[in-house]
């Protein structure tokens, strides 16, 4: 794998870990920076970089870019630096399906498996979230949007389902989210507050299909947006 010299912006808010845990923290670390879309599609990733910045050594990040590049969430074509894949707009629509069709099954199975405890976490999620909506921060919007989903689909009784999920947000995270950090456009638009408060009012009462319509709504209004907005390139 080559390396970058230049520093990342995102990767040098990177903070020096316990090594108790290396392996896995490092690849908590990154993974974060791509689904929270602080790497943009196409960005080169600095293994010395990250290293520095995370106080460890290059081969731990090696090993967890490694698994990052098995799970497609970034690749090393030969000779050439890592980097975030491009998305165009027929693999980012194939990925919203495919986001359509897991995150809507998790969220169906969470109107009808959740515990008092987990639609307690999903009220107050969506309550950050709405609160959030009357004055839009699309830095925090990022987080808080996370935490409404990630919420719902810690109800649907899979964890093998919840770690597909976390594997797609991982290839979509630096489209969706960077869109959404870099404007309130799609904030504003009001569509993931609508979804959200369907998505909770279906869980509440225990509706699977409309809690699965809901999240598959909240997606596909996401991917229809950004794909409108021309920022995505035909092919790559």
């Amino acid at each position: 794998m080559s390396i970058v010299i230049s520093m990342n912006p995102a990767v040098a808010e990177l903070l020096p870990i316990d090594r108790r845990t290396l392996g896995d923290a490092i690849y908590a670390h990154l993974s974060e920076l791509l689904i929270s879309g602080r790497l943009a599609p196409g960005e080169k990733l600095s293994l010395r970089d990250s290293a520095a910045a995370l106080g460890v050594s290059v081969m731990p990040v090696r090993e967890a870019v490694s698994r990052l590049v098995a799970d497609g969430a970034l690749e090393s074509p030969p000779n050439r630096a890592v980097r975030v894949p491009v998305m165009t707009v027929p693999r980012f629509r194939e990925l919203a399906d495919t986001r359509m069709a897991i995150e809507g099954l998790a969220a169906g199975r969470a109107a009808t498996l959740r515990t008092p405890a987990q639609l307690a976490a999903i009220r107050s999620a969506e309550a950050a979230f709405r609160t959030l909506a009357r004055q839009p921060d699309p830095a925090l919007a990022v987080a808080l949007n996370r935490d409404v989903h990630f919420a719902i689909y810690a109800a649907c009784g899979l964890p093998t389902l919840r770690s597909i999920i976390a594997g797609l947000w991982l290839k979509a995270g630096p489209v969706i989210n960077l869109d959404l950090r870099a404007s309130s456009d799609r904030l504003n638009a009001g569509h993931a507050l609508r979804c959200h408060t369907e998505a909770l009012a279906a869980i509440q009462r225990g509706d699977a299909g409309s809690a699965q319509a809901a999240i598959a709504a909240d997606i596909n209004e996401a991917a229809k947006f950004i794909i409108a907005r021309g920022i995505l390139p035909a092919e790559a």
